[in-house]
């Protein structure tokens, strides 16, 4: 496999590194050498261009500097004369929240370090974080450079990792692996564990679970009594974490995680799906948990649901309305999604978001934040 290289000129001499970019963003063309004599300005100024600062002064030293360039990124400029004011109403102000947040993201990823070969970083202070890259990248191969916010990113993967997420829903903590979205947001998951059964579960009853991510949904199925549950994904990270996590909550033997656009072969008494909420384009893998382009999963789980289902049986599409509120996505598409797929609607459970974003006053989303509930739709054959 051919890896891209990132390039730079030091102390007169060429270099070269493997380049690693968990959101698959191409390396820099613009390479400086940093350290501690640089000023958090003259770094902001540098990053705004495009420049990439591979950094080369104490670790802790480099981290203050992410913090200084987050800072100055977070402040709100005076807008020019002329210039069109700031968006207030969705869909727009949604867009201007995603492109500024993107902005940043870019200017923030441009501070750098390097890695030797078994992942240690050869700076002053610098953590051990061999095991973290571990999990996240493999087995190394070859002296590389990443971007300092992707390396927190990979410790506080690896810390949710190791200490885990008690779910009782599931029957005990779940563990999600770097690059998956972590089950921070219980309610939808309350939902599924207290839903009503459909009347065509009777004894040994299959369930599928579709994008099964972390696994958990699966776990709470099989908690649930499912004699069978069928978990697929796309993802090899996701097919990976949902293996290690229903093995370790002793459901292995019930839960089978396989490979699967959407629906595996068959048919089953209850299929659940919890697609990405939010109709818009992901940015990165991980926000792929987040964010279904052209709400492409939420419509081929609707259009694939009948032929899968057991007479009787149920499909339980968990789905937040954040879309409606930000004017992305209407109730009136969502039902008419729903009959042209052959279903009708037979119940559906509400709850409110209990996540910190709901009332943070401060968050550009706020309004819709706060209006948001979580639904579980059951759905059948027409």
């Amino acid at each position: 496999m051919t890896h891209p290289i990132i390039q730079w000129t030091e102390n007169g001499h060429a270099r070269k590194a493997r380049w690693r970019s968990e959101a698959g963003t191409p390396p820099p063309e613009r390479v400086e050498v940093a350290d501690d004599r640089m000023t958090a300005d003259a770094a902001y100024g540098l990053a705004t261009q495009g420049v990439a600062l591979l950094w080369r002064g104490d670790f802790h030293q480099a981290r203050q500097m992410l913090v200084a360039l987050a800072s100055r990124a977070d402040r709100h400029p005076r807008r020019k004369k002329g210039a069109p004011p700031k968006p207030t109403t969705f869909p727009d102000a949604f867009h201007a929240h995603r492109q500024a947040q993107a902005q940043r993201a870019r200017t923030l990823s441009r501070l750098l370090v390097p890695f030797d070969r078994d992942y240690s970083i050869p700076l002053g202070r610098a953590p051990d974080v061999r095991e973290a890259c571990l999990d996240a990248y493999g087995p190394g191969d070859a002296p590389s450079v990443a971007s300092l916010r992707d390396l927190q990113g990979m410790i506080g993967a690896y810390e949710w990792r190791s200490a885990g997420i008690e779910i009782h829903e599931a029957g005990g903590r779940i563990h999600p692996h770097y690059g998956i979205f972590a089950p921070v947001r219980r309610e939808y998951i309350g939902l599924v564990a207290t839903a009503p059964m459909p009347d065509a579960c009777k004894e040994d009853c299959v369930a599928f679970d579709i994008g099964t991510g972390t696994g958990v949904l699966a776990a709470v199925l099989a908690k649930r009594g499912f004699a069978r549950v069928i978990a697929t994904d796309l993802d090899a990270r996701a097919i990976a974490c949902a293996r290690d996590n229903v093995a370790q909550l002793g459901f292995g033997n019930r839960v089978e995680v396989v490979e699967a656009n959407l629906f595996p072969p068959g048919r089953a008494h209850l299929v659940v799906c919890n697609p990405p909420w939010i109709p818009a384009r992901p940015s990165s893998p991980v926000e792929q948990g987040i964010y279904d382009f052209e709400s492409g999963m939420l419509r081929g789980f609707l259009n694939g649901l009948v032929e899968h289902l057991e007479p009787g049986g149920e499909g339980w599409l968990i789905l937040s309305d954040l879309a409606e509120h930000l004017k992305l996505r209407s109730r009136d598409e969502l039902l008419g999604m729903i009959d042209a797929a052959g279903l009708r609607v037979v119940d559906r459970m509400d709850t409110k978001p209990r996540h910190p974003k709901a009332s943070d006053t401060k968050d550009p989303l706020h309004v819709a934040r706060a209006a948001e509930v979580t639904s579980l739709w059951r759905l059948a054959a027409t």
